[in-house]
């Protein structure tokens, strides 16, 4: 009987994690290609031989999505694999009749299917949409546990940009650990906050080597999703994080809308900021397909350095670059932090973004007079850094994740915004952690 020959849409990540899983070993079936998009500098590369298992001897090719249609054809392809997140529902239909039309079957597996099993307990963090507030919820669930006396680590959904052999496993403990790695931007930005914190975190590209070797120095081992896909690991536990300021995604975004079905519990956050009408509306969604999850209300306070750098002054504001682009939000902390602080107008950096920048503002033209962080690489963090010091203002008011004086020169006054979780309901995460707990970690380690 012939093989299937499948090729995996992806983006450097769930779709590497999915040919791991379930196709690595699977001598019914031979992968003919990945297809890449979202990150720069993937396309035409390869899977290495080294990460792809005896069958690939020559590792897999990694081909630009665009070329999706011919690929089908001149491959021969039976199934196509849809394995990438943070996407509307249209648009994974508009993929699907793409790839039917061009004469293969269009696939969206089950969350189950690639979930792997951990001998230790497992608390899920995810989301609807990337910027919903994921990142200081897994962090407020590790610190909780770390007060309680127990081991925890936190593994993040992948982010390999670079050399993928040697971001097989990846740890961190220590900030010195993110220039051994050579971490992009976007990386630090989601395991720096954890190291500062205390909490160890992994990532890389070959989850279950990762979850093996976590396992080791675990307690509890939480996942900190990445954009808006399902877990990696099979949860005890799983928090899905719903975002009020964009009312109906959690029902409209893939796979979002998975994880609102999966959830133990939904974290409704930034009620701080958000309107009346659209926390109600994320409620009344999530509550009617999944009447049984726990609601927990969550505001996101931010603070800044120095507020009198803001007060009075024309400003840069600096967001999360994902957060911007593919999430689709307006603002972000920084200009929650304008506004709250008095700056008097926020300076359009448009007219003054070089590179890969301006790239980015003509792929999302929606971004506005925001600048996001993107930093996908050495030559990205330079455009970002140049579009900075061009931009007439008086300071820039910086909203990411982690500081970016410390990887990029900004000449200006600056100041940095920092945020966390606040649960406003009852019960609150820490009496949620403590039935988890109660049920989950009184025998220890599973066989």
């Amino acid at each position: 009987m012939a093989k299937s020959r499948i090729l995996i849409m992806g983006a450097a990540g769930r779709d590497f994690h999915n040919f791991n899983v379930l196709y690595r070993k699977n001598r019914s079936v031979e992968i003919v290609a990945f297809t890449a998009t979202q990150i720069p500098n993937i396309a035409g590369r390869k899977y290495p031989a080294k990460l792809a298992g005896n069958q690939y001897p020559k590792g897999i090719p990694i081909y630009p999505e665009s070329d999706l249609p011919a690929l089908i054809r001149k491959l021969k392809v039976d199934q196509v694999v849809f394995s990438y997140s943070d996407v509307g529902n249209q648009y994974v239909m508009s993929k699907a009749a793409l790839v039917n039309a061009c004469g293969a079957d269009f696939v969206l597996l089950g969350a189950e299917h690639t979930m792997l099993r951990s001998r230790v307990p497992v608390v899920a963090v995810v989301a609807v949409r990337t910027g919903s507030g994921k990142s200081q919820t897994s962090r407020r669930v590790c610190g909780y546990l770390r007060s309680k006396g127990k081991r925890v680590v936190a593994v993040r959904h992948p982010m390999p940009y670079g050399d993928l052999v040697k971001q097989k496993v990846q740890r961190y403990a220590s900030i010195e650990d993110l220039h051994t790695h050579n971490c992009t931007v976007e990386e630090m930005e989601e395991y720096e906050p954890h190291i500062v914190e205390g909490t160890i975190i992994y990532a890389g590209v070959d989850y279950e080597a990762i979850l093996r070797q976590a396992e080791k120095e675990a307690d509890v081992i939480v996942w900190d999703g990445g954009n808006n896909d399902t877990a990696f690991y099979k949860p005890d536990l799983t928090i899905t994080v719903v975002d009020p300021h964009r009312p109906g995604h959690e029902l409209s975004y893939y796979p979002g809308a998975t994880n609102v079905r999966l959830a133990d519990v939904i974290v409704v956050n930034k009620v701080d900021s958000a309107t009346h009408e659209g926390i109600e509306t994320v409620v009344a969604h999530a509550s009617a397909v999944n009447p049984t999850a726990t609601v927990v209300h969550a505001a996101s306070p931010i603070s800044v350095e120095d507020a009198s750098i803001i007060a009075g002054k024309r400003v840069l504001v600096v967001e999360d670059g994902p957060t911007l682009t593919h999430g689709e939000m307006k603002y972000g902390a920084g200009v929650l932090a304008a506004r709250q602080f008095g700056a008097v107008e926020m300076i359009d950096p448009r007219p003054y973004a070089v590179g890969s920048i301006a790239e980015t503002y003509k792929k999302y033209p929606d971004i506005g007079i925001l600048l996001p962080a993107m930093g996908y690489g050495r030559e990205q963090m330079n455009d970002l850094q140049t579009t900075i010091a061009q931009v007439p203002c008086d300071a820039v008011i910086i909203g990411t994740p982690i500081d970016l004086r410390r990887v990029i020169t900004i000449a200006k006054p600056s100041v940095r915004v920092t945020y966390s979780l606040q649960e406003t309901s009852k019960p609150d995460l820490a009496e949620i952690l403590d039935g988890f707990m109660a049920k989950h970690m009184k025998k220890g380690r599973r066989n």
